[in-house]
């Protein structure tokens, strides 16, 4: 019965993945979109990345909800955030202008960011010792399930390109557009492809909202509170962080594997698909129908991953993961992005190491190396600096890139190389956590200095 209750609250949790993710893709899938509707520049792509989902509007959000969990309880995040979240969707799905649409991403990204602490922490907390690594791994699955539902939706919706027919779906664009007096075709009707699919999400908020409100509090968290120790303030419980020495190398080594990890994700993830249309010349639709076969061999991937990481020791599961990270961006660049064989074995290669990633052994061990009375304030400080810089690269990478993928081969090195510095850090600092309880997992770390 508890099995059951583990992995029902697991899959309601992570229904926050799904929309961390499929806000990330939704906004990649229709940026070209975006970008001749409102005639925006590289910079103006860049910015939108950089305070979005996928970088400093989570950074922003993480570190705010992270605090707010571990003083409120995990359950007063999924009792509010979701309706930030609809709030910044609806704000992106009647844009009409950049500063109306930076201000979507912006909201969206915050709310992302305040949920993730709170979702591994609760995760974590609620497993049970031999499943801890599974239910991580399913609510993993949730952010290959988001993209792949949403570039489904966006090649079916997609507008003509490079004299390609549109999606199958087209038809319904034009009709929704038409309600709004929108009959010629161009930008303005061809964006109502994206503002469909950010409905989507939207819908699905609501509905996450309305389960996550059911949910039980952590027993971990109300054991605390029971306890009779004092939650310290915000200042105070930031303070407490980096005043231990176990919890400075700890923040250190998982910071510096998801950092590095993550600055390629994030390129990625909000720029694959404009790569591909830019520097591989592909259409929207054929560039959206690469990524849903990705995701899908990325979900396959999960799933595998989520049957063995309880049974096996993490370090050599990393290294196969970070591995073939390494390995996708030697083979794009010695078999080139304009190849066909190139973008698939690319795209292979990326789904395989999605599938193991980095940021799975990182939600996993960070909601296993800290004590439970911050374990997700420190989640939050690292999400924030990690997404913080994310965005700090993402507006280097558009200038390294160039307007029509000019500077794919020099980014495309970078990228290889962060790859690199992930898979050593990883493989030199990989915990033993493996078959034991957070409790004790604590104790060995921490004994009494907590």
């Amino acid at each position: 019965m508890e099995k059951k209750s583990s992995l029902k609250s697991t899959i309601t949790v992570s229904l926050t993945n799904y929309l961390d993710a499929g806000a990330i893709v939704a906004g990649a899938s229709g940026l070209t979109l975006w970008q001749e509707y409102l005639s925006l520049t590289e910079g103006n792509l860049g910015w939108l990345n950089a305070i979005s989902a996928n970088c400093l509007g989570a950074a922003i959000g993480a570190i705010i909800g992270g605090f707010l969990a571990d003083k409120y309880g995990r359950k007063f995040i999924y009792t509010y955030n979701m309706i930030i979240y609809m709030i910044g969707v609806l704000l992106i799905m009647l844009s009409v202008n950049f500063p109306m649409l930076l201000a979507g991403f912006l909201v969206t990204g915050v709310s992302v960011g305040v949920g993730v602490p709170a979702s591994w922490t609760y995760i974590s907390e609620n497993s049970e010792i031999n499943n801890r690594g599974r239910n991580i791994a399913i609510s993993q699955m949730a952010w290959g399930i988001g993209p792949t539902i949403i570039l489904i939706l966006g090649t079916l919706l997609a507008p003509p390109t490079a004299g390609e027919a549109g999606g199958l779906l087209f038809g319904m664009v034009s009709s929704v557009a038409a309600m709004f007096g929108v009959v010629e075709s161009g930008p303005e009707l061809n964006i109502f492809t994206s503002r469909i699919v950010f409905a989507s999400l939207f819908v699905v908020a609501f509905i996450a909202w309305t389960l996550q409100r059911q949910l039980d509090e952590s027993k971990e968290w109300l054991d605390v509170k029971a306890s009779g120790q004092k939650q310290p303030s915000t200042f105070a419980s930031f303070g407490a962080l980096f005043k231990n020495s176990v919890n400075i190398k700890t923040m250190l080594f998982l910071a510096g594997m998801y950092l590095s990890w993550n600055l390629v994700s994030s390129v990625m993830g909000f720029f694959q698909q404009h790569i591909y249309e830019t520097a591989g010349g592909l259409s929207n639709e054929y560039a959206n129908m690469l990524s849903v076969g990705q995701w899908v061999v990325i979900i396959l991937t999960t799933f595998l991953f989520s049957l063995v990481v309880d049974k096996v020791a993490h370090r050599p599961l990393y290294a196969v993961g970070v591995g073939c990270a390494v390995l996708a961006w030697v083979m794009v660049l010695t078999i080139g992005i304009t190849s066909l064989q190139g973008l698939l074995v690319f795209t292979a290669l990326w789904a395989i190491q999605g599938g193991i990633s980095v940021q799975t052994f990182y939600a996993l061990w960070a909601s296993e190396l800290f004590p439970a009375k911050y374990r997700a304030a420190a989640q939050g400080v690292m999400f924030f600096i990690v997404r913080g810089l994310s965005a700090a690269w993402g507006l280097v990478f558009v200038y390294i890139y160039g307007e029509n993928g000019e500077g794919f081969t020099i980014a495309a090195v970078l990228m290889m190389l962060l790859l690199i510095v992930s898979l050593l850090i990883g493989l030199i600092g990989a915990p033993r956590t493996k078959g034991k309880s957070l409790e004790e997992i604590t104790r060995e770390r921490y004994g009494d200095d907590i």
